[in-house]
């Protein structure tokens, strides 16, 4: 038998013993110890984490009468539970990609054998792997961290919408179950849960589509009149209009909310010193909406003007002279030359600025804090989005599971839409045609 296939098969029946056979000793000993230690917490723990994340919990916890006296009797805890087996699945996956490793290693080393070849040294195998794949070793430590501090708390999210873990459901008195796709039928078919979704949802869409094309515009128009070059004291210009950029959004937005203030705010005060009605910024649903909006385009509009700068500065001044001699006016220059080399530049910025504000959560919750109250609503207001919803859901009303169905509809709406539209935008298609 050759010593590829015995390698393999020694490694198969135990990590470490087809490196020993191909007297790799201290490779076949790193991965022996790999292989022990798992087999070890694969046999003691692994079965109850598994378990527990199945069942969630058997034994809630409780008040128990021994004698005369009353004592608390810890039971199981189901979000620990979840937690402990998703975080034992994970290193289970682990384990087994070292497992499969482990086999293909001692397979390659056997059939360098079979071809006469000397096993390499540990020092030269990890110089080698240095070599051929040192962008894998240096992405290893990060792709652990990502995968414990991202993956796992995502897929836990998840995992939530399918349970009943909601007030009055809280463990550790409480016992959470699976119920499948309950939570995203009662959001769909309970009355009061509907048309909170529903009226919060049509509101986000709005929202996302006029903040998106209102600071966007905005940021255009403001750079290309900043950019003509009969304007004296562009330095001044650029300068002030970016000042609300390097302003903190959670400073900008708290002197906002008092400015807009309809008893002692500084606005009314003017309007009614100009003899006009002070108007209900923040307590009327219509003029709310439109506060917000203003306040989004104050905060976004230098950021897509500083985007615009950079681009203008590479546009050629020959197309603008060619057009002039041809006669065009400063409309035709800007719908025909300027706003086309914009938009191929920045549609991946467009997009993502749509997805930002679709969970804008810092201009809603700070400015209005999603009211006006809507009385039609369960727990949501007038001015709340999706993102902010979920916030008041989990935060406030320890609502888990709603929120995590809200939190699946939001990263399923943003993550379609967002692949959709790029991958039909011009800039994604030449670069598509260059590779």
């Amino acid at each position: 038998m050759q010593n590829k296939t015995i390698g393999a098969i020694l490694s198969f029946l135990l990590m470490g013993l087809g490196q020993l056979y191909n007297r790799q000793w201290l490779k076949g000993f790193l991965f022996m110890t790999i292989g022990i230690t798992s087999i070890y917490f694969f046999s003691f723990f692994l079965f109850d984490y598994l378990s527990g994340l199945v069942t969630l919990g058997t034994t809630p916890s409780g008040m128990v009468k021994v004698g005369r006296l009353t004592t608390l009797v810890e039971g199981d805890h189901s979000i620990f539970l979840m937690i402990k087996g998703l975080m034992a699945l994970i290193v289970m996956l682990f384990v087994i990609g070292l497992y499969v490793l482990n086999i293909r290693d001692a397979y390659f080393v056997g059939l360098s054998r079979d071809q006469g070849n000397h096993p390499h040294s540990f020092v030269r195998s990890l110089s080698e792997l240095n070599q051929k794949h040192f962008a894998y070793l240096v992405l290893a430590l990060p792709f652990i961290v990502v995968t414990y501090l991202t993956i796992l708390p995502l897929i836990f999210s998840v995992m939530l919408a399918f349970t009943n873990y909601a007030d009055p459901i809280l463990p550790p008195a409480n016992l959470v179950d699976w119920i499948g796709f309950d939570n995203f039928s009662r959001i769909l078919s309970l009355k009061t849960w509907s048309r909170t979704f529903g009226g919060v949802l049509q509101w986000t869409l709005i929202w996302a589509v006029i903040a998106t094309i209102t600071t966007y515009i905005g940021g255009i128009l403001v750079a290309v009149l900043i950019h003509q070059p009969k304007l004296r004291f562009k330095k001044f210009w650029r300068t002030v209009l970016i000042i609300p950029f390097a302003i903190p959004n959670m400073v900008a937005l708290l002197v906002m909310r008092n400015m807009f203030n309809d008893k002692f705010g500084p606005i009314n005060g003017y309007l009614r010193f100009l003899g006009l009605d002070g108007l209900p910024w923040l307590t009327d649903p219509f003029w709310a909406k439109v506060t917000v909006i203003i306040a989004n385009m104050w905060i976004g509009v230098p950021i897509t003007m500083i985007l615009v700068f950079g681009i203008l500065t590479t546009i050629p001044r020959d197309l603008y002279e060619a057009a002039e001699v041809d006669g065009a006016s400063s409309v035709q220059k800007f719908r025909l030359i300027t706003m086309p080399m914009v938009l191929f530049a920045t549609a991946p910025i467009l997009i993502m600025q749509f997805a930002g504000n679709i969970n804008n959560f810092n201009v809603i919750y700070l400015l209005t804090n999603g009211e006006p109250l809507n009385t039609d609503y369960q727990y949501a207001g007038h001015t709340d989005l999706l993102v902010t919803w979920l916030y008041k859901l989990a935060l406030n009303q320890a609502q888990y599971s709603f929120a995590s169905v809200i939190g699946i509809f939001i990263f399923l709406l943003v993550a379609s839409f967002s692949l959709w539209s790029y991958r039909r935008t011009r800039s994604y298609k030449e670069e598509d045609m260059i590779q």
